[in-house]
């Protein structure tokens, strides 16, 4: 199982409205600046996000991006969920009419142990602990570029 461009880059996107929570919003620029994204590519990643109700806009000559809520309020799940979509590793674990060996498959039970493991290490992190995790030095932020 390999994580989209997508995810990824919408992980990092997060990550850096974590890191500046509370302060000034960031403009798509800074944080396409700071993470070495296209700013055209950032801007669909921020669309699901804010639609989602994980990021909010704000307007004016000072506005940019914010999170909706606090970093420890949301769990890397939710931001996979919207990126990703659903976290499964075989399409019979979604829909059984799938395959018709669904309900004497050994492997079914192999990939519903992988997806509920996955969901719960999702489960367990919230952006907060990616800010506290994060070694990264913080750069100076690139407002109202």
């Amino acid at each position: 199982m390999k994580l989209s461009s997508r995810t990824r880059y919408g992980m990092r996107a997060v990550l850096e409205l974590s890191m500046e929570y509370g302060k000034k919003p960031m403009q798509i620029k800074a944080i396409a600046d700071r993470e070495d994204i296209s700013n055209k590519y950032l801007e669909q990643l921020i669309a699901m996000l804010k639609a989602a109700g994980l990021v909010r806009s704000i307007r004016g000559p000072r506005g940019g991006y914010v999170l909706a809520r606090p970093p420890a309020e949301i769990t890397l799940r939710d931001v996979f969920l919207t990126l990703e979509g659903p976290m499964t590793p075989a399409d019979c674990l979604q829909h059984q009419e799938f395959c018709p060996k669904c309900t004497d498959c050994a492997t079914r039970q192999i990939w519903q142990e992988l997806q509920d493991s996955i969901t719960r290490v999702l489960e367990s992190y919230t952006l907060a602990d990616l800010v506290e995790k994060s070694i990264r030095p913080k750069k100076a932020a690139h407002y109202n570029i």
